[in-house]
């Protein structure tokens, strides 16, 4: 089947090692207003590590999270553009040697914009059709500003990933789903059985799989995507620690590095793997060195 494609680690992890605060409600969102030079170089930073995917700095940006800001709809849009051009820009930086990359605009979820950790609760009192009047404006960007697809990520619960589908479907663009999961559940506590089903017949989504999740919990849900859906199956855990929303902070210690676990994941039927939150671009090139040498 070919080596694993290898995606990147924790955007945010990168920047405040570059010694960004990232406290603000929008994350990293922020510094695409403030500082859009730094994500380039944390996406530049990931491929030189052996990344073949950048993930933009999108996941908690919202027409709402912005507008929160003073930034109103025209502008808004404008950065959403910008996260996908500054990891455009980052690949071009390094075309001359002729490895290929992918640039996968972030559709975080609902929970992200609330900025509170919701996204590791789920169930926010919202319906499908609520939900994906949400998500289409800021998905229709998206799609538009040159991704090669949309990364919809950390998904907590099937109601909103039916949502992120249906928008997905229509756009008409390729995304892959993967949700945060803890155990053998969505964060929402639903079978994930019944999550990956919601993929299985929707020729738009390429991958599925879980993210920023506790790398103890992967080996086990990529065999169940697989064997559910039939598609690649993507797995990109967190380093182990747990998001105190209320503190808004990690806690917790790292679980075995991610290079050591990565082998039974693509064993299991994972072809696309890396890291999310807490997970640096030595971890990636560890990975990359594991799963994908030369």
């Amino acid at each position: 089947m070919g080596q694993p494609v290898i995606t990147d680690g924790g955007l945010a992890t990168e920047l405040e090692d570059q010694g960004h605060d990232l406290s603000d409600d929008l994350w990293s969102a922020r510094l695409l207003a403030d500082a859009p030079e730094a994500i380039r170089a944390a996406h530049l930073a990931y491929f030189r590590a052996g990344a073949m995917i950048a993930t933009t700095a999108s996941y908690q940006a919202s027409f709402e999270g912005f507008a929160a800001r003073g930034i109103g709809p025209a502008e808004a849009a404008r950065l959403l553009r910008r996260s996908v051009s500054l990891a455009r820009e980052a690949r071009a930086e390094l075309a001359d040697d002729g490895r290929q990359r992918w640039v996968a605009a972030s559709v975080g979820p609902y929970g992200a914009a609330l900025a509170g950790g919701e996204e590791y609760i789920g169930r926010y009192g919202r319906t499908v059709r609520q939900l994906r009047d949400w998500h289409r404006p800021r998905a229709e960007v998206l799609a538009g500003a040159g991704a090669d697809l949309l990364a919809v990520e950390t998904i907590p619960d099937i109601d909103e990933a039916e949502a992120l589908v249906s928008v997905v479907s229509d756009l008409g663009v390729p995304a892959w789903l993967s949700y945060t999961i803890r155990g053998d559940q969505t964060r929402a506590g639903q079978p994930l059985r019944d999550a990956f089903a919601v993929a299985a017949g929707v020729s738009q989504v390429v991958a599925v799989g879980v993210n920023c999740c506790d790398p103890a919990d992967v080996a086990a849900a990529v065999s169940l995507a697989a064997g559910v859906t039939g598609k690649p199956v993507i797995a990109y855990p967190n380093s182990g620690e747990t998001w105190d929303g209320r503190r808004r902070a990690w806690v917790g210690r790292p679980q075995p590095p991610l290079p050591d676990l990565a082998p039974r994941w693509v064993a299991n039927g994972a072809r696309i793997v890396g890291g999310c939150c807490r997970v640096t671009p030595s971890a990636i090139a560890g990975i990359s060195r594991v799963l994908a040498p030369g």
